[in-house]
């Protein structure tokens, strides 16, 4: 069997020769939905599973798809309070499948993808649950890299400002129509980034469908997914995304379309935010460039998988909305930094 960007055949080839008995019989697999960038898959050999993940198919731009840092930053976090699946396996070597690859642990738990699976647990559930995500962004904050061996992961130092001309290039990268007021926004992150006051792991893209949440009860933070985006520089800037990720609209397999914090029972951003700064010790009074910055890198990368959509180049289900979805991010940007 050979899935979209995965040869079954070929990986079980590969795994019997870097790692001998790990696969005990033929191998089945499948596409997990939800991720709109790298594939993951569920490969299972009847007794174990395991996921395997790749760049996306086509049109990958430089930089956004690093296997080997994504793997790099979970293997260091291992045994760390941030939960991180087991690593098995990082493969660079593109002729095996197409393109580098890893295989880590399936984590067993549930991605809760949509507010009517969130608003399934009942509001003390969901309260609660909103809390110790919060928690566990602050305890990725508060690791110091070189503890963990990742001291040059990243480069702190103009974080903010090369974090602007990163997803300028980005969208330069993956332009095709026209997005009304998104070079504006460009252009006013630019001219008013802000400097690194102290500089931490960041997750790039934290949220909770990010995560897997525990089925041994207490509602867990089991894993931390969807590291691609890792590296070092400046904490506030997943505080922002986590921030716009928890005011927009969650994209739900069924029903309504709504934010997460219209769940009943969800704490309100203010509360989790308030939150994370006792927690964290960092500073959390300016947070408005941080939103602005993280509505114009969300709406750069949902414009990426918008075009790779046209491109027929995605793997799965509802990427045809994607693309409706970019200009209110862009509005929602510009209208933060008038706040400010």
């Amino acid at each position: 069997m050979s899935l979209p960007g995965l040869d079954l055949e070929a990986l079980r080839k590969h795994l019997d020769t870097v790692l001998p008995g790990l696969v005990t019989g033929p191998l089945d697999g499948a596409v997990i939905a939800g991720g709109r960038s790298n594939l993951t898959y569920t490969v299972t050999d009847g007794a174990t599973t395991w996921v395997v993940r790749r760049p996306p198919l086509g049109h990958v731009l430089a930089t956004a798809h690093d296997m080997g840092r994504e793997h790099r930053v979970m293997a260091a976090l291992r045994g760390t309070r941030v939960p991180v699946p087991a690593m098995l396996h990082l493969c660079l070597d593109p002729d095996v499948l197409g393109a580098p690859f890893y295989v880590m642990e399936h984590v067993e738990g549930a991605v809760l993808r949509d507010p009517e699976s969130l608003a399934a647990l009942g509001p003390e559930r969901v309260r609660a649950l909103a809390f110790r995500l919060i928690g566990t962004l602050a305890d990725l904050h508060t690791i110091v890299p070189a503890e963990v061996g990742l001291a040059d992961f990243g480069r702190p130092d103009g974080y903010n400002a090369r974090q602007v001309s990163r997803w300028k290039r980005q969208l330069d990268g993956s332009r095709s129509r026209d997005l009304p007021g998104i070079d504006a926004l460009h252009d006013r992150l630019a001219a008013t980034a802000p400097e690194l006051s102290a500089a931490s792991i960041v997750h790039g893209d934290f949220r909770l469908d990010n995560t897997v949440v525990g089925t041994g009860g207490g509602d867990r933070i089991a894993a931390v997914l969807d590291w691609e985006m890792s590296t070092l520089g400046d904490p506030l800037a997943d505080v922002g995304l986590f921030a716009v990720y928890l005011g927009t609209p969650m994209p739900a397999a069924r029903g309504s379309h709504d934010a997460v914090t219209t769940v009943p029972g969800h704490p309100t951003i203010d509360e989790l935010i308030s939150v994370y700064a006792e927690k964290s010790g960092r500073d959390v009074g300016n947070l408005r460039w941080y939103t602005a910055m993280s509505a114009f890198k969300l709406a750069v990368i949902l414009e990426g998988v918008h075009y790779r959509y046209t491109q027929g180049k995605t793997v799965g289900a509802g990427f045809d909305t994607i693309g409706a979805r970019v200009l209110p991010l862009v509005d929602a940007g510009l209208a933060a930094l008038e706040e400010g």
